[in-house]
């Protein structure tokens, strides 16, 4: 990590240790404020910069709830320390419904593991509304592996040194992806981390890499370019590439294999539960717009989950790639 990041976090903890401090008249005053839900305007923060994936889903759906509740809905873009800027201050915002948070899956599991001093934690700090999973994505290898399905990249890995793979981040699925392999069929790898996709995928296109796995939007050219090779599919089979196989289809077997990437809303978990409710229902009702339906399908993302699924996804992930994360040994930056 580096010190201005370190500072961040620091400085964020700091401020966090102070609690906020509730009297009954508070409470009280919540509980009319329920009744009366929305009145004013809705501030959506998205821990992450405008322009992004994330960003136009937070701003998909919050244009749903303004159009719903007939309230103006603001997306502000806190973006900074992998997330937790953004997380921080949802977490201090009063719990009355009036600030959500719409961040990535890796700011809530992955950060555990690889952000020191973490200064929220996701599981005590937030209440999960709804979230949007990821369909699937693309496991390409490298034209130079000759490799055409999962069996004959993991020949291939078992006859070379090691495999060069791509990912973008510790952490990340592509990086959780390869290190699972690897473990799971016995073959070294080097993971070399690119701070986005293009970068990366440029690479396997220069046979600088052996493979690399990430979005069907970042990975289609290098795939038409016949330079890699979809060998598999994380997550569900993909429109795009009907005849490739998922993980699991070719024998990859693990909880992991089930882990889909997610997009989650979320509020202070103070909030009160009606006023929850109101939230988590009109953003599952938002699935139904064709707006929301469009964006979806522009992202190859599904949902949104309702807020009962929401909550039983988010626990069994977190489960699941916690346990894979410190099985891989990833130590914080």
């Amino acid at each position: 990590m580096n010190p201005t990041r370190r500072r961040i976090l620091a400085a964020s903890a700091g401020v966090l240790a102070t609690p906020a401090v509730f009297t009954t008249a508070n409470a009280q005053n919540m509980a009319q404020s329920a009744a009366t839900f929305p009145n004013k305007p809705i501030r959506i923060v998205v821990p992450y910069p405008a322009g992004g994936q994330t960003d136009g889903i937070a701003r998909s759906f919050g244009d749903f709830l303004a159009r719903k509740f007939g309230q103006t809905v603001i997306v502000e873009n806190k973006g900074g320390a992998g997330g937790a800027i953004g997380a921080v201050e949802v977490k201090r915002a009063a719990p009355d419904g009036y600030t959500i948070l719409c961040t990535i899956s890796s700011s809530l599991i992955q950060n555990r593991v690889t952000v020191k001093d973490l200064p929220y934690d996701p599981e005590k700090d937030f209440t999960y509304l709804a979230m949007t999973t990821s369909t699937g994505g693309p496991v390409v290898a490298a034209e130079k592996t000759g490799a055409k399905n999962l069996a004959e990249f993991i020949a291939y890995a078992k006859k070379v040194d090691k495999v060069n793979w791509g990912a973008y981040g510790a952490g990340s699925t592509p990086h959780v992806l390869i290190e699972t392999m690897a473990k799971q069929y016995g073959f070294k790898v080097e993971v070399v981390q690119y701070r986005g996709e293009a970068a990366m995928w440029a690479d396997v296109t220069a046979q600088q890499l052996d493979g690399a796995s990430g979005s069907p939007a970042a990975s289609a050219g290098v795939i038409a370019s016949g330079k890699g090779r979809a060998i598999a599919i994380t997550g569900d089979r993909l429109a795009s590439l009907p005849d490739v196989p998922t993980m699991q289809e070719q024998g990859a077997v693990g909880g992991f294999y089930d882990t889909r990437a997610f997009a989650a809303f979320a509020v202070p978990s103070a909030t009160p539960p009606d006023i929850v409710k109101k939230l988590a229902d009109a953003l599952f009702e938002a699935g139904t717009d064709p707006k929301v339906r469009q964006l979806m399908t522009n992202y190859l993302i599904k949902g949104p989950l309702n807020f009962a699924d929401t909550n039983a996804v988010f626990k069994r992930d977190t489960e699941v790639m916690l346990k894979v994360l410190k099985e891989i040994g990833l130590k914080p930056e």
